[in-house]
């Protein structure tokens, strides 16, 4: 290597170092000045710091002072109250107790005027005591002189006296028996109608104990002491839940179940098989088993009436016209079962039309359904073919089948020839001999006319016309009538009957209040 280069190599070293060693001062001296700033920098914040901390320690002082000085002037303000409401108490203390001060000078006043009272009581009592031996003495001298008078002691003039009112009682005796004997004289002619009017009547059911009586045939007469139970109950209970009578007599193993209502006397007649049956017979079990009978027994026309309508080839029947003609099965119409009776005019319809050519479905239809009217629920004013034909025009039947129920009576005009053909069936069925009794009808429609007596007052929940219409048996609502009302209605019932209807004899107003309370526990 030559001088020159090396001479380059050292002179470039020596530049390298001396250019490190003043960079070196010029960063000590850059890195003093740093620290000189940030040093005063600090003293500055310090000094701030503290200028700060005075200001709130003196906010601070204040605000303490401020709370002190209030929670002072709020306890001398309790303090204050608290001071007026004990003088105040204090002061109602002290008038307190100066009333009662007062009040007990009264009551010392008023002692002291009761003892005056109770003395002068006393000393009154002993001028009474006084004034009656005095009294007792002078009505002693007075016996004593009219005994002088009368030469008679005060014992034989009572016994003459005696004598004389019994004389007297026994001559106005004899004149009042006198006066009621001719009463009964003028009123003799009156009472002997009646009781033969009232035989009559009586020997009248008969010729109905047909349509009238059931008979429930029982294994043993020991039965009949269950159907009565304790005091009569359960026959009371069957009665007042069917509405019919039971009549349990020497007939042997027989029950006789009587009403003017066929479907009463069936609910009763099953109800009393199914009672037997069980064994357990009661109140309570009795309206259960009341309930379920009458239950089946709607299902039951519902079926009669299915079964009839399947018979005679009739379809498309409205439900309630099936459930109606199954209720004639119960119902009779002059002593016939009206069933049969419409089953009859329903063929007999059939016959004709089929020989003059005519409609067979339509004649069939209006001949079964001719007398719906007369089993219908509701009692109206209207005649029976007239209410038919509006409940056939209500579930839709054909205007020619309306026509003819309501015009077999002549209460309309007949508008169609199937209508004379149902009026002519319909007298052929009800004139052919045996057929009917009308007496019978008239005798069921008035017990139907005088259980709408009893139905038509407030209260009235059920009514029954029993013992062939010799009694009225009426059940009302325990939370609408009171007794006084109760006692009162069957007053007015019975005036009603009186003032409403004709019937032979007289008729017993029953009404009965029954209160029920029922609670569930759970």
């Amino acid at each position: 290597m030559s001088t020159t280069v090396i001479a380059i190599i050292v002179s470039t070293v020596a530049s390298v170092i001396v250019g490190l060693l003043i960079g070196s001062a010029i960063s000590k001296r850059k890195q003093a000045r740093v620290n000189e700033e940030t040093e005063e920098k600090s003293k500055l914040i310090l000094k701030e710091a503290e200028i700060a901390g005075e200001n709130l320690k003196k906010d601070k002082i204040l605000e303490a002072k401020e709370k002190i000085l209030k929670m002072r002037s709020e306890f001398e303000e309790e303090a204050n109250r608290k001071k007026s409401q004990i003088i105040s108490n204090e002061q109602k203390i002290k008038q307190r107790e100066q009333s009662l001060s007062k009040e007990m000078e009264s009551i010392k006043r008023k002692e002291g005027e009761l003892d005056d009272i109770r003395t002068d009581l006393a000393a009154q009592l002993e001028h009474v005591k006084k004034r009656k031996e005095e009294l007792d003495k002078f009505n002693q001298q007075k016996i004593q002189m009219l005994e002088n008078l009368s030469k008679l002691t005060a014992e034989e003039a009572r016994e003459q006296l005696i004598a004389s009112l019994k004389d007297e009682a026994q001559t106005k005796a004899s004149s009042y028996i006198k006066d009621i004997m001719e009463q009964a004289k003028l009123s003799a002619t009156k009472e002997a109608k009646k009781i033969v009017v009232e035989t009559i009547q009586r020997t009248a059911t008969e010729h109905a104990i047909e349509n009238c009586v059931s008979v429930f045939n029982i294994e043993s007469d020991d039965i009949k002491g269950k159907v009565i139970g304790r005091e009569g109950r359960n026959i009371r209970a069957l009665e007042a839940a069917t509405g019919v009578e039971i009549i349990v007599d020497d007939t042997p193993e027989a029950i006789i179940i009587s009403g003017f209502d066929p479907v009463r006397r069936e609910i009763a007649r099953l109800s009393l098989h199914r009672l037997v049956q069980d064994g357990r017979i009661h109140p309570a079990r009795i309206e259960e088993i009341v309930a379920k009978t009458t239950k089946n027994i709607e299902d039951e026309i519902v079926e009669i009436g299915e079964r009839t309508v399947i018979d005679l080839g009739i379809h498309g029947l409205h439900p309630e016209l099936v459930k109606m003609v199954g209720r004639m099965r119960f119902r009779s119409s002059y002593g016939q079962n009206l069933l049969q009776h419409s089953r009859e005019v329903a063929n007999l319809c059939a016959i004709m039309a089929t020989e003059l050519g005519l409609n067979v479905k339509q004649a069939k239809r209006a001949g079964l359904l001719h007398d719906i009217g007369k089993v219908w629920t509701e009692e109206l004013e209207k005649p029976h073919a007239i209410v038919g034909m509006e409940l056939a025009q209500k579930w839709k039947e054909h205007p020619v089948i309306c026509n003819a129920i309501g015009a077999h009576h002549d209460e309309i005009e007949m508008t169609n020839i199937i209508s004379p053909i149902v009026q002519a069936c319909d007298a052929i069925s009800g004139a052919r001999p045996g057929a009917r009794r009308e007496v019978m009808e008239q005798y069921i429609k008035r017990l139907r006319e005088l259980e709408d007596v009893g139905l038509s007052f407030d209260g009235v929940e059920k009514c029954y016309a029993i013992q062939a219409g010799r009694e009225l048996r009426v059940i009302v609502d325990a939370e609408k009538a009171t007794d006084e009302r109760a006692s009162q209605l069957s007053f007015d019932i019975s005036q009603k009957i009186e003032r409403d209807m004709q019937y032979p004899g007289q008729i017993k107003v029953t009404v009965i209040r029954e209160m029920r309370s029922v609670a569930y526990a759970k």
